[in-house]
This record gives structure tokens, sequence and C-alpha cells, in this order.
């Protein structure tokens, strides 16, 4: 008669093993029980299902049509989850061997651009591994297809996979009004947001009319994520429908609603907020040179607030200069030119501000700007990269900084942070280099590590730095290796250097290099032969 094994928590078990059987004797027959009740884990764990009562048998996993990893890069892949298992709540690492775990996530794209599909033995520790971080949930689950999806379905652990998708079923064609409306009137969330994005891509007006067959009777966070889906295409054929959500009766249907109108400049919103934006800014020709004057709203009316704007500041901030901002945020910026005599934003952006209005107004084109996703607008608040952030003639907020390079091309966005980064260092560079795209480009990469080169002489503590190092490992060139071995040594420490400070340097500058020839490495091995 075969043995039965007592489940018990495998971290129950491990304790068992440490201390001894003869100490703890929670498995059946001492160390051949606990042996026997660890392998019934580890098949459990290799099955990828948890233990249930006997049910109907699921249906079989779909077929990935994608090739297979090539076994290099499968083994590698093997690496990565290991390396993020055993690693896992470690507090950090020192040394000169890379960093695994930051990889996955070029790894996994750079496989998803190839288009590979997932070994179907590494899926558990896959969806492990996304379970664990949300930032890799996108790319490992267009890694792990169609047979992820249906493994998530059979462990509760991996329910977050099912969630934005469609549960692994296929969309109706979009052409097919009844099978497209029963989805519609019977889908789970998931299933209907996927469905509403797939109709509009196909025919925006009829995904409108197919939301508006609803929409009195879905609840108000339901609401609110179907509007927030029109980002996605936004055009003037939304606008009627935007309209009347206006008079929707959640505040926070409203201000999305109000804030989609106002990216679209031809709209009747936009309209309205430039005539009331136009009353409260305007040119002031009494002195001797053009400067701008600002009569902030004295209210805020039932007409402002049916168009978007909160009529209750937040702590600390008076109530004109609220509505102000958020009236100029509002309004088109083709609106300022012909407001000013036809001058460029550059030249608009540099005009005095009276009154100490100047921070406020300039704000507030910064929004406009990265919700219109205007480049000059955008390079008119950005100024010169050499002048200090406080000096600036947009904001000295380093995050509105960012939004504004986002808006750039990328190969401008890069050549303002390398120049910013060459004339005030890397202090204040972190946020904006997390916006530039990756591998870096050259002169960006230079001016990273001139910078961290320079800190190093200067005798500068090291570990304010290490932000910025985590960075360079991941996004540098990979070619870039053999120029950096020069870094890696350890030079003569100045007197008034942090003690250690250039061993660890030495450190950090050769996982950098380790690091991105693992790199070209991992790049190799998913390249397919010629």
């Amino acid at each position: 008669m075969p043995r039965t094994i007592t489940p018990a928590p495998w971290e129950e078990l491990v304790t068992t093993a440490l201390l001894g059987t003869d100490r703890r004797p929670t498995a059946r027959d001492g160390a051949a029980g606990l042996l026997d009740a660890a392998a019934l884990h580890t098949v459990r764990r290799r099955a990828g299902l948890r233990p249930a009562a006997p049910a109907t048998r699921p249906e079989p996993a779909p077929v990935d049509q994608r090739p297979p990893l090539p076994p290099a890069a499968r083994r590698r892949l093997a690496q990565l989850l290991a390396d993020r298992s055993a690693s896992a709540g470690s507090g950090g690492r020192r040394g000169t061997a890379p960093d695994l775990t930051e990889l996955i996530p070029q790894w996994l794209a750079t496989a998803n651009q190839q288009g590979f599909r997932a070994p179907a033995a590494l899926l558990p520790a896959l969806l492990d591994a996304a379970r664990a971080r949300t930032d890799l949930r996108p790319q490992a689950l267009a890694f792990a297809g169609p047979r992820g999806l249906w493994l998530a379905g059979l462990n509760p652990e991996w329910k977050f996979a099912l969630r934005g998708s469609s549960g692994g079923s296929s969309l109706p064609d979009p052409t097919e009004p009844a099978a497209v409306n029963l989805l519609w009137e019977e889908g789970l969330f998931a299933e209907r947001v996927a469905l509403l994005g797939a109709v509009r891509a196909h025919d925006p007006v009829a995904a409108l009319a197919l939301l508006a067959t609803t929409w009195p009777t879905e609840r108000a966070e339901d609401r609110l994520m179907f509007l927030d889906s029109l980002r996605t295409g936004l055009s003037p054929v939304d606008e009627p429908f935007l309209e009347q959500a206006l008079s929707d009766r959640s505040r926070n249907v409203r201000s999305t609603a109000a804030e989609l109108l106002s990216a679209l400049p031809e709209s009747a919103l936009a309209a309205r907020m430039a005539s009331r934006a136009l009353s409260c800014v305007s040119p002031d020709l009494t002195g001797d040179e053009a400067s701008i004057a600002v009569e902030a709203p004295h209210e805020c009316d039932a007409a402002m607030e049916r168009d978007g704007v909160a009529a209750a500041p937040p702590s600390g901030r008076g109530e004109r200069s609220w509505w102000l901002g958020q009236l100029v945020e509002a309004a088109p910026l083709a609106t300022w030119p012909a407001r000013f005599g036809g001058r460029s934003a550059q030249e608009i952006v540099g005009l005095p501000v009276a009154d100490g209005w100047a921070e406020e107004l300039h704000a507030a084109w910064c929004r406009a700007t990265v919700r219109q996703r205007d480049p000059e607008w955008a390079r008119a608040l950005l100024g010169t990269p050499s002048l200090p952030p406080s000096n600036g003639p947009g904001t000295a907020s380093l995050a509105e900084r960012s939004k504004l390079l986002g808006i750039l091309p990328s190969a401008e966005r890069a050549g303002w942070v390398a120049d910013f980064i060459a004339a005030h260092g890397l202090s204040e560079a972190f946020q904006l280099l997390g916006v530039c795209p990756t591998p870096w480009a050259g002169p960006l990469g230079r001016a990273v590590v001139d910078a961290l080169d320079i800190a190093r002489d200067a005798g500068s503590y090291p570990w304010s730095f290490s932000g910025v190092m985590g960075l360079a490992e991941r996004c540098l060139n990979p070619a870039e290796a053999d120029h950096l071995e020069v870094l890696t040594t350890t030079p003569d420490e100045p007197e008034d250097a942090s003690p250690g400070a250039n061993g660890y340097w030495s450190e950090a500058f050769q996982r950098l290099v380790s690091t991105l020839r693992l790199r070209a490495a991992m790049d190799s091995e998913l390249t397919p032969a010629a």
C-alpha cells in the first residue's frame, strides 16, 4: 500500500532539515519522510499547478507558433530567473559581478523583438518573476504568450496575468456586430476594455457607439477607465461624446473629459478656455519694453467648473493662482503668438512677467505643453541646457523638465541631457536620464562616463552616484566596454576623499564593464544566425 505523505509548508520542511528530524519531527518516518515531502513539493512546483481536489482536467494549452529560443538563450534565461529567486531580499549588491536581476527586462524586450516563444518548463519561474515585479509584466506576459495565460488560469497566484487581457480568449472580429455586442454585454471588464480598444482601432465611430449603449448604467470607476482608454487615438471624432461627459455625475469623469477635450486644440472647450485665459494674460505696453500683465480670475463660476476647473485649491495654494493655472493649462498654445504680436514661443517665454506671476504662468505653460505635445514650446521652456535649472525660462522642477524632454525627438533629447550633464554634472541629472532612449547615444554615454570619472577624481562620496551607475549598466551601449577598461584601476586617493572611495569606484567600474560585456553576449545569443 503506498505511503501517504502529509502536506507541510515548504518553510516548515526547510526548518526541519536545518534543525534535524530528531529535534523537530514534523515529517512522518523521519528523514525519509522529509525527503518524500520535499520531493512532492518539487513535483508540484514544476507542474505549475497548486494542489486541489480532483476535477475535470483543463483543456490542453494552446499551441504557440513562435520559434523556440536558441539553446544558449534558453540557458541564459534560466540563469537570469534563478538569480532573481536566489537574490530576492538580499538588500543590494557589492562586488564586480553583474546584477542579473536588472538585466531581465532587457533580455525580455530583445526576445520579444526577435519573436521567440518562452520555454514551457520556464513559464512558472517567468510568471513568478512577473508577479514580484510589476515593471516586468508587459514584456514577460508577451513572451509567455498564450501558454502563459493558460497556465496563469490554473494558479491563483498568477491571476494578475489575466487582468488587462481577454483571459486567453480571442476577441471577436470588429466587423462582426453580433459577436462584438455579446462580449460587450456579457464579458469581464478586462475583456470589454480590450474589445473597446480593438473596435476603436478599426472604427472609432463604432467604438463610441458601442460605449454609448451602456454608458449610463456603467459604474463610475468603469466609466473613468473607458474614458481614459480614449487617450489612444484621440481625435475630433471624440468631441461630441466628451462634451456630453462634461455633465457626468462623477467629478473624476468630468475632469478627465475636460482634460481630453483641452488636448484637442480645435474643440469648443479649448476655445472657451482660450477666451478665459486671454482675459487674464495680456501684453503690457505701458513700460519701455514689452512685458506680460496678469489678472487672475476673481471667481470660479459654474461654467468654469463644468469645463473642468476645480474650484477648491490644494492646501496652501491661493484660489486665484489655482484658477489661473488651470485656465492657461487648458488653453491651446496657438493662442499666445497672436496675443503677443506674432512673437515665437521662445520670445514669449522670455518676456518679463509683472507682479510675481512668472512662476505660476510658466508652470501652467509647461503643463499645457506636455498635454498638447508641442516641441516648439518644449524647447522654449527648457531653455539652454547650460543654464542652472533655477535660472531657466520654464520650471526648476526636474520632474517637469523630464516631461518636456519627452516631447522632443530622441536624438535631440539625448543631446540636451548630454549638454546639461557636461555643464552641471550628475547630481541633478538622474530624472533626466530616465527619459532618454536606450542604449544611450554616443555623446550622452560619454557625458555620463566623463562626469563619473570627474566625480571620482574629485574624491566625491561614491555611494551618492550608485543610482546613475546602475542606469549606466543598463543603458550604456555595450560597445563602450573596451573603452572603459582604463577606469577599472584603483588610483591613489586624494587626502580629502572618503576613506576607501577609490576602491569602491574601481569596483563599480569593473561591474559596469562586466555588465556591458554580458549584455553584448545576451544580444548575440538572441540574434538568429544569418
